[in-house]
């Protein structure tokens, strides 16, 4: 074995991690007869030689002794080294991609052609595979040839002609799932193959094969779906939760009237008919391996049972194949958080977090069903349903009740500690805040109590408002309690941030001693977040000005802008601040020209002397800063002949910046009828994509703030100062 594999110059390469001296131990590695080492030499060959789908040229050089490994039938685990070759030679460089690499990238390149092509040109192997004894081998093959064969048209006949004969369900299913791909590379195939799954997909069939069908067909061929797929999917999972989840590479239990036998006359039956448009002649129809009338006649103790772990990734695979269809989805994963497998309706919970991210919808029903989930005795069920509900915001609304119930019963979640950093308000806690519930106080006020203040009580207080007064007197005592010293930032800052939410100031002494003594660490923070505190209690401060006046004169290391902004706030008297926010324009970071531009918007016409220079910044080359200049040069002069086209033109340009674009239109008036920007904002109201979804990219806030975008773009279609014509 391995013949010339001390000849390659291993020492003169690398991979990931360094020189790739150690690349034939991990290769005599993967033959070991011991599990651990095999385990360890593939997670090497991942992590080093592989790493993140990378190919060097150590990668290349193995790609002979891999496939020296996997027809050997000695070796154990190769299904494993038939997935590593997959993924190492399965990478597209299309035309796009190539447009994309700079210099830097020429040589991966070359390595991911190099690779593709030695792969590819070995992967005749793998048809041999598919009848291999091995059930691990006989599973990944089938992928291997639709993702590397360069005749899909014979792979498309061998998937058929396998099904048939293939004892193992979950290598039954690798094959269904290899025909989808074959269909989503070769879009000539793609009709070919959609027939094919459309019968499988028919009365007749083991569900799960059925369910497999379905999914593939949602990928490839979305329109040959039943148009009743919400119920026959609901069905089949009704179905094979009433049959135990057997081993992989053992086949459906034989009965007189179903099992393997039959599914395999059944797709035998089906290849026999293949111009039939749909199921095979009723006299052939074999009937399904699961009946529901057999399932109803079973004890109590035998159903339901857990369904088997691949049933979660077939329904990823539906929901991602039926894409937009938001209220299929939404009757799907409804179902699915009425199963009795506590599993199904965590993978359920999971999806919901998906799709309500990504698409808009109406979503109450399903949002008040994973708030029953709450009340399961499930730990990691509850918690997952909190996880959800905690990025919902105002969607979680019909979960209100259930979120304050798991709320009461659980004190223990209300804080979650955590080995490294601060901790954290539990996610329960924070979904009943952000929907501005009351019933959380109690909640954040024990979190006020403790050694150390959960790091976002002052976010949870800004959205409960005036429900949260109650807190005032526990913020102010603990900012008064904390010490002047290097974690000053770490232990103030969420007091603050709840104090200025509340406008309470009776904390102005305590405000003020942390503005006077903030440390050099961080101090420049600290001190602007005791000013923004200082500006949210507005006149009521007024007892600080001399101070504010001063500090404003030498201002040292904190931002001259932030102090104009809190005197403003308190005082309200332009000609005091409007030199320094002049001066601020000139700054050097672009975060703090933004910040003297948006504060000389909210002078308005007081400012208007500076409309040449918020002008001039409507061409800069940051998009943000450009957004701010053109809605304060709104602010100042009432002008929105300017404005509007800089805004119109920079949310095409960004999506990040239409809640900001759109909060500017709303001020402005400017969408009447018949305008752009009134095209613009209906045409965003039309889309059922989330404005700010991205292919495996999310954040904590991304429903909130798409949601926040709708609002805005309502309030801008029906509003109509009249300023929005001044000229």
């Amino acid at each position: 074995m391995f013949a010339g594999i001390d000849e390659v110059d291993w020492a003169s390469m690398e991979h990931a991690y360094g020189p790739a001296g150690d690349v034939p131990a991990m290769l005599w590695g993967l033959a070991s007869a011991d599990p651990a080492e095999r385990e360890a030499a593939l997670d090497g060959m991942y992590g080093a030689v592989h790493h993140q789908g990378d190919v060097y040229a150590c990668t290349l050089a193995s790609i002979p002794f891999l496939f020296e490994l996997v027809v050997d039938p000695g070796i154990q685990d190769r299904g494993s080294i038939v997935e590593l070759l997959t993924s190492i030679g399965g990478i597209d460089l299309d035309e796009d991609d190539e447009a994309e690499i700079d210099e830097d990238e020429i040589e991966g390149a070359a390595n991911y052609a190099m690779a593709a092509t030695a792969v590819t040109a070995g992967a005749g192997v793998f048809f041999e595979l598919m009848a291999d004894e091995d059930p691990g081998v006989r599973l990944n093959a089938p992928l291997a040839l639709a993702a590397l064969h360069g005749h899909p048209d014979r792979v498309l006949a061998l998937l058929r002609e396998r099904l048939p004969i293939e004892p193992d369900e979950e290598v039954r299913l690798a094959l269904v799932e290899a025909a989808g791909r074959v269909a989503l590379r070769h879009r000539a195939l793609a009709g070919q193959a959609a027939a094919w799954l459309s019968r499988l997909a028919g009365e007749g069939f083991w569900p799960g094969l059925r369910l497999a069908a379905l999914a593939q067909l949602a990928r490839c061929a979305p329109d040959a779906l039943p148009g009743d797929v919400v119920r026959v999917v609901t069905g089949l999972l009704r179905q094979l939760r009433s049959v135990p989840a057997r081993r992989s590479a053992t086949a459906p239990a034989v009965d007189a009237q179903s099992g393997a036998a039959a599914s395999a006359e059944a797709v035998a039956a089906v290849d026999a008919y293949p111009d039939a448009a749909g199921e095979p002649p009723a006299e052939e129809r074999v009937a399904p391996v699961a009946r529901v009338g057999r399932l109803r006649a079973l004890p109590d103790e035998e159903a339901p049972v857990p369904t088997a772990p691949w049933t979660a990734d077939l329904l990823r695979t539906l929901h991602v194949g039926l894409d937009d269809r938001v209220a299929e989805r939404t009757a799907l994963l409804t179902d699915q958080l009425r199963s009795p497998d506590r599993r199904q309706r965590i993978d359920a919970l999971r999806m919901c977090s998906g799709l309500i991210r990504t698409w808009r919808g109406s979503y109450e029903e399903l949002v008040r069903l994973v708030g029953e989930q709450l009340a399961t005795p499930e730990p990691r069920l509850a918690e997952a349903a909190s996880q959800v509900l905690e990025e919902l915001f105002g969607l979680a609304a019909p979960a209100a009740d259930a979120l304050a119930a798991r709320v009461a019963a659980d004190p223990g979640a209300w804080v979650q500690d955590w080995p490294s950093g601060p901790p954290a308000l539990g996610s329960a806690v924070k979904a009943l805040a952000r929907l501005g519930d009351a019933r959380a106080v109690p909640a954040l006020a024990a979190a006020l109590e403790r050694p150390e203040v959960p790091h976002d009580v002052g976010f949870a207080i800004g959205f409960l408002g005036a429900a949260a007064a109650p807190l005032a007197g526990a913020l102010r005592r603990r900012l008064g309690e904390v010490p002047l010293d290097g974690r000053l930032h770490d232990r103030a800052g969420p007091l603050l941030t709840g104090l200025a939410a509340l406008r309470a100031d009776e904390a102005l002494p305590e405000v003020l001693r942390v503005l006077r003594g903030a440390p050099e660490y961080r101090g420049e923070w600290l001190r602007t977040e005791a000013l923004r505190a200082l500006g949210s209690f507005g006149p009521a401060a007024r007892g600080v000005l001399p101070e504010l006046r001063a500090l404003l004169r030498s201002p040292g290391a904190t931002p001259a802008t932030e102090i104009a902004k809190a005197l403003w706030a308190v005082e309200g008297d332009a000609d005091a601040v409007l030199p320094v926010l002049i001066e601020g324009l000139r700054a050097e970071r672009v975060h703090e020209v933004r910040s003297a531009v948006n504060a000389l918007g909210g002078l308005g016409v007081r400012a208007a002397v500076v409309a040449p220079r918020l002008r001039a910044l409507l061409g800069h080359g940051e998009q943000w800063l450009r957004v701010d200049a053109a809605i304060a040069l709104w602010d100042v002069s009432g002008r929105a002949q300017e404005s509007v086209p800089v805004l119109l033109a920079d949310w095409e340009k960004n999506h990040h910046v239409r809640i900001r674009v759109a909060e500017g239109l709303a001020r402005m008036g400017a969408a009447g009828a018949g305008s752009d920007a009134a095209r613009v904002l209906r045409a965003e109201l039309t889309s059922v994509r989330r404005h700010n979804a991205m292919d495996g990219v999310f954040g904590s806030h991304d429903t909130y703030e798409d949601e926040q975008l709708l609002a805005l773009c309502r309030q801008a279609l029906l509003r109509d100062t009249g300023k929005g014509s001044t000229t």
